[in-house]
């Protein structure tokens, strides 16, 4: 059976679909028994999904293993680790009154994260650390021990740049002439850049217009991640965010990714052709939210995000909130295999207390959530 380190080892996006199932499948049966055992409210979980009271038998397909909706994590604090192990808690965005998932990590869990992240980055980027521009405010970061999926974003990337620039102040106006002197002090240099979607393009973006600057960064490369819902209120589609970005900076190298605090280290990243790619120790599938069935290819359905890092809490099978499609599998001989996925965007809420909260209602009545 392949073991974690060997799908660390082989470059990421690399694995032909069929031998990453068969590699992530005795992977889950043993972190599906392991949390049985060490989670009691997982264990009750599976109790009530499966209908089944005995220790976890071996699931034969990927599809057939019992998801949570992410939405649990909000509900309930899920750890399979005892409180001294306790390395970090880890918690969701969320605007003032929202509910956030909080997860917990043990250093060999956080590990794992930070090892993969590094795997699918330097895979894009290549090894050589770059100046960064860090298109957010210094003051992301706070509490180490306790910090938001943006402060955990930012910290998860700074680690692939050196003498980092942060370009926002704290009322996220772009800082105009120290981006100036930074260009200035490295230019001709290849540069990495890295923000949230709608940061990037609202106060990087649009401030580079209102100062009338163009600076050239056709040799840097930008990787961006985030919801796309306030963009698409503007009309700005992903099309549209490179033609901008190229059009002012001469960005050609742009890369969006999809991940989320439940799963951390586990992104998915966009490809050439414009599609997500899960790494070597993730994968997905689409589900009907009606049926929970798999969706055909380019049916839209419900995301659901798969890892085999979550060694601390069960979250290694989870259904997300968000609609998205496959639309084939990649060519290995391309360096971007595995399943091609979009994301189409949020469930809406109307439907979502049809479909996966209903999911996890099961579990409130077992007292569990």
């Amino acid at each position: 059976m392949t073991d974690i380190q060997e799908l660390f080892s082989r470059p990421q996006f690399s694995l032909p679909q069929q031998d990453k199932e068969q590699a992530l499948r005795g992977l889950l049966n043993d972190l599906t028994r392991s949390h049985q055992e060490r989670c009691q409210d997982y264990r009750q979980l599976l109790r009530t999904l499966t209908g089944k009271d005995e220790a976890w038998a071996d699931a034969d397909r990927l599809e057939d293993f019992p998801f949570l909706p992410v939405s649990l994590f909000k509900r309930r604090l899920l750890k399979s680790i005892p409180d001294d192990e306790v390395f970090k808690t880890m918690t969701s965005s969320g605007t003032t009154g929202q509910e956030v998932s909080r997860i917990t990590l043990d250093r060999t869990t956080a590990d794992l994260q930070a090892r993969a992240l590094s795997a699918i980055v330097t895979q894009v980027m290549g090894p050589q650390r770059m100046p960064m521009i860090v298109i957010d405010t210094p003051n992301v970061v706070k509490n180490r021990n306790m910090f938001s999926a943006r402060a955990a974003g930012v910290l998860g990337m700074i680690q692939f740049g050196r003498k980092h620039f942060y370009a926002l102040d704290d009322d996220m106006k772009l800082d105009v002439d120290g981006l100036s002197a930074f260009l200035d002090q490295y230019a001709g240099q290849p540069i990495l850049l890295f923000g949230f979607t709608y940061m990037v393009w609202e106060y990087f973006y649009n401030g580079l217009l209102e100062a009338g600057l163009t600076p050239d960064l056709s040799q840097g490369i930008l990787f961006h991640s985030g919801g796309w819902k306030k963009l698409a209120d503007k009309a700005v589609d992903n099309a549209e965010f490179k033609r901008g970005l190229g059009e002012v900076t001469g960005l050609r190298r742009i890369h969006n990714y999809y991940g989320m605090v439940e799963q951390v280290g586990s992104v998915f990243m966009e490809g050439p052709d414009g599609f997500l790619y899960p790494p070597n120790f993730a994968d997905v599938i689409i589900r009907n939210p009606e049926t929970w069935e798999v969706a055909a290819p380019d049916e839209l359905g419900l995301i659901e995000v798969i890892s085999v890092l979550p060694h601390s809490y069960p979250g290694h099978v989870l259904l997300t909130e968000d609609l998205g499609r496959i639309h084939g599998v990649g060519d290995p001989a391309s360096g971007w295999a595995g399943k091609q996925l979009s994301v189409i965007g949020r469930l809406p809420k109307a439907e979502l207390r049809g479909c996966s909260d209903t999911h996890a209602a099961s579990v409130e009545e077992q007292g569990v959530a």
